[in-house]
């Protein structure tokens, strides 16, 4: 069985920590067994390594993610990428193209979608890993992970099964009769008494069902002919395209410990931490989360049951069980401040615009040691660089010189240029051009690169 983890969403509700540059599954929010910080992404990795799981397993991600996921995990984290982000339907099919004509899997092999964002125990793979049985024991075209609900929640969708099923039985599963999405409270009191079950977003079938299913629609089965129409697949979810559609559904239960933390007010519940960052948070606030990454200090007196987050890139101040909400208000701020990138992080301190039309850009650079950040050049924009920690190689116009902190570098247009870190580099740029223009960076000159450090 091979295991496709998604990990192409923005996490749009927990803005603003979480944009379209830094989803929330790349954010080090997350305590690990060590006391150390992990991302969403880190942990679900260091689970499957740790069950042996790894080597069958493969992340699905936008191109624009490939150097953030290969900073965290590694440049050998196998991945499909996505030429753009559309919805779990074409990422699906486009993950199961790869593994049937790349890397040239069995008809009848199984294939499990797992959500990158869901907070699980080790015990929740062992029911992953009985999915196959499942699937070929009931002869049916998908089976499905439903979680024992433990209230009434309105944020999951349920799935009602046939019959009843305890978890562990010889026969632990059962087919769908129908599924839910989001009831009332009420209504999901009604659902739970009638055996339903939280759907989890985890589901697996077989490449030969999937490939005759695309077939059908008239996409190619080909990996290499499905890249070049992937902009024109519907941006539909896999539940309504496919799930939903589908004639033998069987659903298998888990009872153990599992959360989406794709709302502040479940995140949270994650997070050991209140505060994290500057800041003070009174006794008399209770349940109140503060996560701050501004130099500026946030104080917090008096409020209970919210969520306060200050960036660069906003500031956010909800009620827990309202913060849900936020992606009903995203529309007219969708820009980042803040960027992984391969080599490291850059992230924007400030920005002018002027009546001439010349834009200054102040940001934090930091460079991973032994990394560089690529020869590339600007047009019509000159940038001065403070060098404010670490060590590194600076090359202009092919010399090279070495550089340390109190350093200040002068890098003029149309001038060739990178930098090589010796030790962890921070550095403070202003960029002073028109930015439109520079949105294309002359970036990876190939012949120059090739004789890099």
């Amino acid at each position: 069985m091979q295991l496709v983890l998604l990990s192409g969403g923005s996490g749009k509700r927990l803005w603003p920590l979480s944009n379209h540059s830094r989803p929330k599954q790349f954010l080090e929010i997350l305590k690990n067994e060590n006391n150390q910080l992990d991302s969403m992404v880190k942990r679900v990795w260091n689970q499957l390594n740790s069950l042996q799981l790894a080597h069958q397993t493969y992340f699905i991600t936008s191109e624009s993610h490939e150097k953030t996921i290969k900073s965290q995990l590694g440049n050998d984290v196998p991945l499909i990428l996505e030429p753009e982000q559309r919805d779990t339907f074409p990422a699906i099919i486009l993950a199961v193209s790869y593994l049937y004509s790349v890397q040239q899997a069995d008809l009848n092999e199984v294939v499990c979608i797992l959500p990158v964002d869901h907070f699980v125990e080790k015990d929740f793979f062992e029911t992953v890993m009985n999915m196959e049985n499942v699937l070929l024991k009931s002869c049916s075209e998908i089976a499905l992970i439903g979680v024992s609900p433990t209230q009434p929640s309105e944020k999951y969708g349920y799935i009602v099964p046939v019959n009843r099923v305890n978890p562990g039985s010889e026969n632990n599963y059962s087919s769908v009769e129908r599924f839910t999405e989001k009831p009332r409270k009420e209504e999901a009191e009604k659902l739970i008494k009638q055996g339903a079950l939280w759907n989890s977003g985890v589901f697996s079938f077989t490449i030969r069902y999937l490939l005759s299913l695309m077939e059908k629609k008239g996409f190619p089965t080909n990996y290499n002919e499905l890249i070049k129409i992937y902009d024109q697949l519907p941006k539909i979810s896999f539940d309504y395209e496919v799930l939903e559609k589908a004639e033998k559904v069987v659903v298998v239960p888990y009872k153990g410990y599992w959360k989406d933390l794709g709302t502040w007010n479940s995140l949270t519940e994650e997070i050991d931490n209140c505060l994290i960052g500057k800041g003070f948070i009174s006794e008399d606030s209770k349940n109140t989360h503060l996560i701050n990454e501004l130099t500026t200090p946030v104080n917090i007196i008096g409020i209970s049951d919210a969520v306060i987050v200050a960036t660069n890139n906003g500031i956010l101040v909800t009620d827990k069980k309202a913060s849900v909400r936020i992606k009903n208000f995203l529309d007219d701020f969708e820009q980042s401040s803040v960027e992984e990138k391969e080599w490291g992080a850059c992230r924007i301190l400030d920005y002018s615009k002027y009546p001439e039309g010349l834009e200054v850009v102040t940001k934090k650079i930091k460079i991973l040691s032994g990394e560089n950040i690529g020869y590339q050049k600007h047009q019509d924009q000159k940038k001065t660089w403070t060098i404010i920690s670490g060590e590194g190689e600076f090359r202009k116009n092919d010399v090279k010189n070495y550089v340390r902190h109190g350093d200040i570098l002068e890098i003029a247009s149309d001038t060739y240029y990178d930098i090589k870190a010796i030790k962890n580099l921070e550095i403070i740029e202003v960029q002073i051009g028109n930015q439109q223009i520079n949105k294309d960076i002359i970036n990876n000159v190939k012949k120059r690169n090739e004789e890099i450090i």
